[in-house]
Parts: C-alpha cells; sequence; structure tokens
C-alpha cells in the first residue's frame, strides 16, 4: 500500500565553480579554491536530486524545501530551484563558514535540517563537481542519526514509513528498503531534470535575500518608497530566508576552516602533451594493426 500522506524532502544543494575552465590561478595557497576566479553553476547531481524530489512530491504530495550553504551568490541556484518547483528556500551563508571541509559542512547542514523540523526525506546529489568526495551526505545522514541510501537512481515505493530505492553499482543494481527519514544521494543517471517554468519564473521574478533589496530596487523604481519592496516580497513570499551561524546555534570553532580538520598536502597540476604522432591509414588492416598496439601498450583493454 503506497502511503497517502504528504512527504516532506530537504534537497540539500550546491552552487558549484564551473570545473570544465580550471587553471592553475583558481587555487590558493591554503588548498582551498578561488571560486571567484570561475562561473558558478548549479551542481549537476543536485539537480538531479532536486528533479527526484519533485517527482516524490508529484506523486505524494508535500512539500519541497532546499538548501544551500555558499555566498551571497549563492542565492541564484536557490531562485532557480523555486523556478523548477521547489516550495521554499534557505540560503546559509557567514563568513564563519568559509573554508569549510565536508566535516564542517556536514555539520552546519545537519543544524540547519534540525531548524527546519520534520522531514521525511533528505536528498542530495552523489557528489559535488568541485570536491568530488562524495562526503557531504553520508556525513550528514550519520549526523542527523538516519539511516541512509547512496547512488540512488530510483525511488520505487514509499509505502507504510518505508522507502524503496533502487541503487546504480559498477557492477549492475541493488533494490534497498529502510524506514523513514533517511538520507538519499542521488546519481546523475537517475533522471533528466525539468526546466524552469516560464509561468514560476515570472511569478518569483523579485525573489531576493534582504542583501539583494538594494540592487532591486534600481531595476524596479516603483519600489523606491522606504518599506515597499519589503512589504511587497512579504506579501508575496518571495524573500529567500538568511541563516547565519547563530542563526542555526553552531560555534565559530565548529564551521568553516576552523572546524576542517582536512589538509591539503600538495597541489599538483597535469599537463598532458603529444610527444610523438602516428598517421594511420584508413584501411581495416591499418585499423586493426593499431587497435592491436593499443592493446599490446595496455592503452586500452
Amino acid at each position: 500500500m503506497t502511503d497517502s500522506r504528504p512527504i516532506d524532502i530537504v534537497v540539500l544543494a550546491k552552487q558549484v565553480p564551473d570545473t570544465h575552465n580550471i587553471t592553475g590561478d583558481v587555487m590558493t595557497r591554503d588548498g582551498t579554491m578561488n571560486r571567484g576566479a570561475l562561473s558558478a553553476i548549479f551542481n549537476p547531481e543536485d539537480l538531479n536530486a532536486l528533479e527526484m524530489a519533485l517527482q516524490v512530491k508529484d506523486r505524494h504530495g508535500g512539500t519541497v524545501t532546499v538548501i544551500t550553504m555558499g555566498p551571497p551568490k549563492a542565492a541564484n541556484i536557490l531562485r532557480e530551484s523555486l523556478w523548477r518547483g521547489a516550495d521554499r528556500v534557505i540560503l546559509l551563508t557567514d563568513r564563519r563558514f568559509a573554508g569549510a571541509d565536508t566535516l564542517a559542512t556536514s555539520f552546519a547542514l545537519q543544524k540547519a535540517i534540525e531548524k527546519i523540523g520534520r522531514y521525511d526525506l533528505v536528498l542530495a546529489g552523489r557528489q559535488a563537481i568541485d570536491g568530488d568526495t562524495a562526503q557531504v551526505g553520508p556525513q550528514t545522514a550519520e549526523k542527523l542519526g538516519i539511516p541512509q541510501i547512496t547512488y540512488a537512481e530510483s525511488i520505487l515505493e514509499i509505502a507504510d514509513g518505508r522507502i524503496t530505492a533502487q541503487r546504480a553499482l559498477d557492477s549492475g543494481s541493488e533494490i534497498v528498503r529502510c524506514t523513514m527519514p533517511c538520507l538519499l544521494t542521488v546519481v546523475g543517471s537517475a533522471n533528466t531534470p525539468r526546466p524552469p517554468s516560464v509561468r514560476r519564473q515570472i511569478a518569483r521574478k523579485l525573489a531576493a535575500t534582504a542583501g539583494e533589496l538594494a540592487a532591486l530596487r534600481t531595476q524596479w523604481p516603483e519600489f523606491e518608497t522606504q518599506g515597499a519592496l519589503e512589504a511587497y516580497l512579504a506579501a508575496h513570499d518571495l524573500e529567500i530566508p538568511v541563516w547565519t551561524a547563530d542563526d542555526i546555534g553552531v560555534a565559530s570553532e565548529s564551521i568553516g576552516l576552523a572546524g576542517s580538520p582536512t589538509q591539503v598536502h600538495r597541489i599538483n597540476f597535469v599537463v598532458l602533451e603529444s610527444t610523438e604522432s602516428k598517421t594511420v591509414q584508413p584501411t581495416p588492416e591499418a585499423i586493426a594493426a593499431m587497435v592491436a598496439e593499443l592493446v599490446h601498450e595496455y592503452i586500452v583493454g
């Protein structure tokens, strides 16, 4: 029997640098990334997690809340989340969060989720393309004290307070079931994220944090009257909440660089150079000889 009650979901999302354009100038001396040197995008597998959450909402009802931790400009992916179908978004931003490793990040996310209160599922992308650790989701589940299903590719059933999901493994797939609440990390093959809805973009084009109000006033002169823009955002549920370290009740020594024991020992930049070239004639014999040579040299298996 499928659960008829609504399912409340928290999605963990991250704004990440576009790693297709990384250069040596992006890395700092302390081993952290100068994110301002790259354009920022919605972490791809977090989009898959959001889509999975929206599909559950489509079937069962409920709510989808998206949390991101990052600088003020990370509000951009929260707006995108609203345009895709999220009901609520929250920005965790504080200078004290800067430089966080996976341990400090998962601790802040745990406290934010607990501040939200009731939830049935927490969904996150398998990993972020900037760190590639795949640790934040599992560490957050551990800190929350809830079970986890990693590498989730699809949700097969939600019934009787339990979830059944299919995991994507290198050797095939696996079907697992666990009680809720639980956390799932979602792989990129799970789905094709829906595009932002034009209707929702029009309805929520003014969604903004308090820190973005000055810029909004320059774009919308009709709100120049003192307090007019704030009143409009409040009346239409368009103000994006901003939570600081104090709001989620965490001490400075437990977050950011201060709460991050991970140290980068050394950074190596690998440059691939062509040292020799060989022309292969477009004949079956020449191609067969090239393949045999590649196999012999263990370049292909």
